[in-house]
């Protein structure tokens, strides 16, 4: 088989070494099509053998290496024709895909005429009979690259997460300077006619007002955004924050721009005000840990899903729903973006906000909860307690501001315990306000402190306390020892009364190791290492071995070695002997011999007892003797430090409203003769995300998927990438395709609403 790419932003290069490696290793011969369709259309040199070699030391590197280009020759049948000449020269009857809207449309357009084209070729006597035999059909699979995340069927394109990195940065820089000053800060983002890069950065951010094209603000928005700059600066905050989408607009249909709000907020209020417009710095630069793993998996779903065309299968678009990929008719998801449009221009702002897809309209929705808001006059008479267990993230605050916010506009009063179970037990307790946790998204640690120690020691303290400060509900956020804590909590209720309270575990910790959840807050910074792949970019034959945190959670190592292209990545889930050591070192002398003379080794800090980091260094280091020499780093809790990632600021904001918004409810379930009392297993849950979606899921339930003792989930859905780190190393193993993807339809899940005269959500 032979298939190509056609392809400008951080994390293209990530999808393109992955489609290229799995593309080989499958026994497929791979072309690069330089400068995208005009490559395409100009054939000779543009169209070119891809080698092993020729995609090492892209994952760094932002944009894309073989070019992109707008075409207008493309958008002509005369054009199409001679692109299709020339794939058929080359017997290539696949093609990869990796753009927007408009380069997939045109894929798709390209491969309607395929047959045509084939037809006027034959009669031009431009190709034979038999020529066009080998290339009756041309399947066509698409990846979405583009930092707008525009493209409907998908919850994150390739390119978001790195320009969300980017304008997240100038914000913390931006704050600084003008909470120093009491300035008003208007900061336009990009996206065209979508506002989720706005969306994102107002939640990240705890902005004042966030301006979106899906969703322009009522008539008369001049004097309810003075008056609720107004009630920022009477609360006590020094600062305030407006963030504007490039196609925000007003209902009028006319555009909002920043140097507009400007006007308004400086002659209106007097406020000391500055406007910032990004522009094209948020899609350069290097890219995300995320948009790396990203782009690998969907280039190896990509390669799966030309592999298992047919002629009847219709081009599609490999994406990411919550965190699985999933295969979409192209055509559906290029129609559903179309109808977000439509749905604007006919005023149908809910709809729009709808068709944008569940994470948008979640990240929406959350954002108005923790706004747009009046503080309650009326009280609920009930008192919600947060605090944070085990080793101190970044995310931390993050999701304990919003489910303070989310408590307080619920009527709830809201108690910050200090120092975790140890604090509960020793009283360490006080009311928390709206203005104590302003600013708290982008700090990093745990602002309320946080301790290892579990309650089953202090359970009877713990009782009295809860009992004293009138607590009716628990939020605990951390890592394997607040699941475990929860857990103590929840088997101590047959003694102690007072602890039959709803809780909620909100997982939060480096190592990933929570059961109920395939993500935790914090668990995608492995971007450390990658920093250290860059300096052996420019050093020859020398191998880094490098160990990473994550107790006996090898998440951390094997995440971090997708998105560094690590040549192993050794865990405790996954038992390696010293045959497995000497298969990596020969692996390493060979590659040597290439041109790419360097290499990465991980180890999780308890993958094996006896085969330490200095035994894999000096193991390493005498084989490798005039080959390669070695280089070892520990990072220790510098994987804990720093401030939240975007991702992280946002997963933890809604995991904190969602948590507290569960609890409300529960509680009121709860609430039998004037008290609250509850020992049902819902009643103490974790809030995870599962595959697709948050979800809460009983404590007691996920006791048995848990290995105590190693203090990790008994399945873990990442292991099923490690043979894709050891196929992107070259390693020669079997790929389990069992597990198939199948096609999803996008517009037959959606609730049907007319939009012109069309069935769509």
């Amino acid at each position: 088989m032979k298939l190509t790419l056609i392809l400008s932003v951080s994390g293209m290069n990530a999808a393109v070494r992955a489609t290229v490696r799995v593309g080989l290793y499958t026994g497929a011969k791979v072309f690069f099509v330089h400068e995208g369709y005009q490559g395409l259309v100009d054939g000779g040199d543009n169209i070119r053998p891809a080698t092993w070699e020729s995609v090492s030391m892209m994952l760094q590197l932002g944009g894309t290496v073989i070019g992109s280009a707008r075409c207008k020759d493309f958008q002509t049948r005369e054009g199409r024709l001679k692109a299709a000449l020339n794939l058929v020269k080359r017997g290539i009857t696949n093609l990869c895909v990796i753009g927007g809207d408009g380069s997939l449309t045109g894929a798709n357009q390209f491969r309607t005429e395929w047959s045509g084209l084939l037809g006027e070729l034959i009669s031009k006597g431009k190709i034979t009979a038999e020529e066009a035999k080998c290339a009756s059909h041309l399947n066509i699979v698409g990846m979405v690259g583009s930092i707008d995340n525009d493209f409907c069927g998908t919850d994150m394109t390739i390119g978001t997460d790195s320009a969300l990195h980017r304008i997240v940065e100038v914000v913390d820089s931006i704050t600084t300077t003008a909470q120093s000053h009491q300035r008003a800060f208007i900061l336009e983002v990009m996206g065209r006619h979508c506002g989720y890069l706005a969306l994102v950065t107002a939640l990240s951010c705890g902005a004042d007002w966030v301006f979106i094209p899906e969703m322009p603000p009522d008539d008369g928005w001049e004097d309810h955004l003075c008056r609720r700059l107004m009630e920022t600066r009477n609360r006590g905050s020094r600062l305030n924050v407006i963030i504007v989408a490039e196609g925000a607009m007003g209902r009028d249909g006319k555009p909002i721009t920043c140097d507009q709000i400007k006007e308004l907020v400086t002659k209106r209020l007097g406020y000391d005000t500055r406007a910032t417009i990004l522009g094209h710095v948020q899609r350069g630069g290097t890219p995300s840990a995320f948009d790396r793993i990203l782009g690998s998996r969907m280039g190896v779903e990509a390669v799966m899903a030309l592999l298992e065309a047919t002629p009847d299968t219709p081009a599609c678009v490999v994406s990411l729903s919550g965190n699985q990929a999933v295969r979409l008719p192209l055509m559906e998801c290029v129609q559903v973006t179309k109808d977000v449009t439509i749905a604007m221009k006919e005023g149908k702002y809910d709809e729009a906000v709808k068709l944008r897809g569940k994470s948008f309209e979640n990240n929406w929705n959350t954002y108005k909860l923790l706004a747009h808001v009046h503080l309650p006059e009326t009280k609920s008479n009930i008192n919600v307690a947060v605090l944070n267990v085990g080793a101190p993230c970044a995310g931390m605050n993050a999701a304990v501001r919003a489910a303070v916010r989310i408590g307080i506009i619920q009527g709830h009063s809201m108690l910050a315990v200090h120092d975790g179970f140890e604090g509960l037990a020793q009283g360490k307790i006080e009311s928390i306000t709206w203005n104590s946790v302003g600013g708290w998204t982008g700090k990093g640690g745990s602002v309320l402190g946080t301790k290892r120690t579990l309650p089953a020691k202090h359970i009877e303290e713990i009782s009295l306390n809860i009992a004293k400060y009138n607590i009716h509900a628990l939020v605990i956020i951390g890592g394997f020892e607040a699941f475990s804590g929860g857990l103590e909590l929840v088997h101590a209720r047959q003694k102690y009364e007072e602890l039959c309270i709803p809780l909620v575990v909100i997982p939060a910790t480096v190592s990933n190791n929570v059961p109920g959840s395939d993500f935790t807050i914090v668990s995608r910074c492995f971007i450390l290492f990658v920093h250290l792949l860059q300096s052996a970019a420019g050093t020859k034959r020398r191998v880094f071995i490098i160990e990473t945190m994550g107790g006996y959670c090898g998440y951390l190592a094997t995440m971090s070695g997708l998105a560094a292209g690590a040549d192993a990545a050794y865990i405790f889930e996954e038992k390696f002997n010293i045959r497995d050591l000497e298969v990596n070192v020969e692996h390493l002398v060979e590659k040597m011999k290439t041109t790419v003379k360097r290499g990465l080794i991980l180890r999780n800090e308890n993958s094996n007892a006896n085969y330490t980091t200095d035994f894999i260094f000096n193991l390493y280091s005498e084989e490798g003797k005039g080959i390669f020499d070695c280089r070892k780093n520990v990072l220790g809790h510098m994987q804990q430090g720093g401030t939240p990632t975007p991702f992280d600021r946002n997963f933890a904001t809604k995991m904190g409203a969602k948590s507290v918004l569960w609890l409300t409810e529960k509680l009121k379930e709860c609430y039998r003769h004037g008290r609250i009392f509850a020992n049902s297993q819902d009643s103490a849950c974790v809030l995870g995300m599962r595959k697709r979606g948050l979800m809460f899921q009983p404590l007691t339930e996920l006791k048995e998927q848990t290995d105590f003792e190693h203090r990790i989930p008994r399945t873990a859905w990442w292991l099923k990438l490690r043979p894709i780190l050891k196929i992107l190393a070259k390693y020669k193993i079997n790929l389990d395709t069992s597990e198939h993807t199948h096609m999803e339809h996008i517009i037959s899940k959606r609730t049907p609403v007319t939009l012109s005269g069309k069935m769509k959500e």
